[in-house]
């Protein structure tokens, strides 16, 4: 397949290497559906193994690499591992399949979509079927249909209930899109699931980085891969209990909001390629921002700003309203087409972001003056 045409700004060395690259592609074609998550969690955890002290993983698949783990004062980077998906609840006499969501998957990017669903025997490759626009506008009397949860069906090929359930399939099985990782122009990757599990990869560079360029940090580094965000945050609420850090680094998605049918008005003015957002709400530590602020002027590093009002819809709300409360910060990565099988972002949003937590972590210590009185 001919590769896409880069920008100039690629020319520039990239603090990605070729394995981290591989690792990127594989982490992001892999599915873990929350609730599923450890086929991506194996893969994340056997990439940072290599770069901390030692791991672990808790009960609901939450893994954890650390450095420095006897360190009193303990730190957090954090992001999530799951993306959204669907859950077969219904199987007719015809053999067509539905769905219930498992997450916040958007209906109206299902038609004609293919996807995987996850068996007792293994995957099995089906369609989310949708009649023909013929069939649809024949009676011009009649209002068009509009794909709703209830109207959707995936067809596997089998046209009777036991013929679907020979497969393997049951109630139950969860089911994923076939798309995966590719590259656009100008540095633009695309692919499902970079929500979050671009935050999985920046917060395992940064792990990377600190290994091969020496660095002693004067506390304890938990590197966090959470379960369950997309359905309420769980999997960060279980670990904060567990680990009870002193600080944490949230990265998340944000939405890039320079495509048609999104208000500036609401949700701000962020743009793929102009560097990290940064987030101003009630569970962002403000000191602990102006840190990462300072940080990215010293650094020479672009920031964007956001505001998130009562709650971040992020992992930062479960760490900073942990155990007895947890200065926490947000270092989000600009995304175009969140929830469908088309997110976008940029190459050099992902070197920056992680820059900055990198820099970050240089610049934190256990003395570090957070107080806000």
């Amino acid at each position: 397949m001919a590769k896409a045409k880069s920008s100039s700004r690629s020319k520039a060395k990239s603090i990605l290497t070729d394995k981290s690259m591989a690792f990127l592609k594989n982490y992001i074609n892999t599915p873990s559906p929350v609730g599923f998550e450890s086929g991506g969690q194996k893969i994340w955890l056997d990439y940072v193994k290599q770069y901390v002290d030692t791991h672990f993983h808790d009960p609901y698949g939450t893994a954890v690499g650390v450095i420095n783990p006897d360190a009193p004062f303990k730190v957090v980077i954090e992001a999530h591992a799951d993306e959204i998906s669907w859950f077969v609840n219904y199987i007719n006499e015809q053999g067509l399949i539905y769905l219930k969501r498992n997450g916040g998957v958007d209906h109206q990017v299902a038609p004609a979509k293919r996807v995987w669903i996850h068996g007792k025997k293994g995957p099995v490759k089906a369609v989310f079927g949708w009649p023909a626009i013929h069939t649809r506008l024949s009676n011009p009397d009649q209002k068009e249909p509009q794909p709703k949860v209830d109207n959707l069906t995936l067809d596997c090929g089998a046209r009777t209930k036991k013929e679907v359930e020979a497969l393997g399939i049951h109630i139950g099985s969860v089911v994923t899109y076939e798309e995966g990782f590719d590259e656009l122009a100008y540095d633009y990757f695309i692919g499902r699931a970079f929500d979050n599990r671009v935050g999985g990869f920046m917060i395992a560079e940064v792990a990377r980085l600190l290994k091969e360029n020496k660095k002693k940090l004067p506390f304890g580094l938990y590197v966090v891969n959470a379960v369950q965000e997309e359905i309420g945050l769980r999997g960060a609420e279980m670990i904060a209990r567990r680990i009870k850090p002193d600080v944490a680094i949230i990265t998340d998605v944000t939405h890039d909001t320079n495509t048609p049918l999104i208000s500036k008005a609401i949700e701000g003015d962020i743009l793929c390629g102009k560097g990290p957002s940064l987030a101003y709400a009630p569970a962002i530590h403000n000191k602990l921002l102006k840190l990462v602020q300072d940080v990215a002027e010293k650094n020479k590093i672009p920031v964007q700003y956001r505001t998130l009002s009562r709650s971040t819809g992020t992992d930062t709300d479960s760490f900073a309203y942990a155990n007895d409360g947890c200065p926490s910060v947000l270092i989000s990565i600009p995304l175009r087409y969140m929830h469908t099988t088309v997110e976008m972002l940029h190459k050099k949003d992902i070197e920056e972001t992680i820059q900055l937590m990198y820099h970050t972590l240089l610049a934190l210590t256990p003395k570090t003056n957070l107080s806000y009185l």
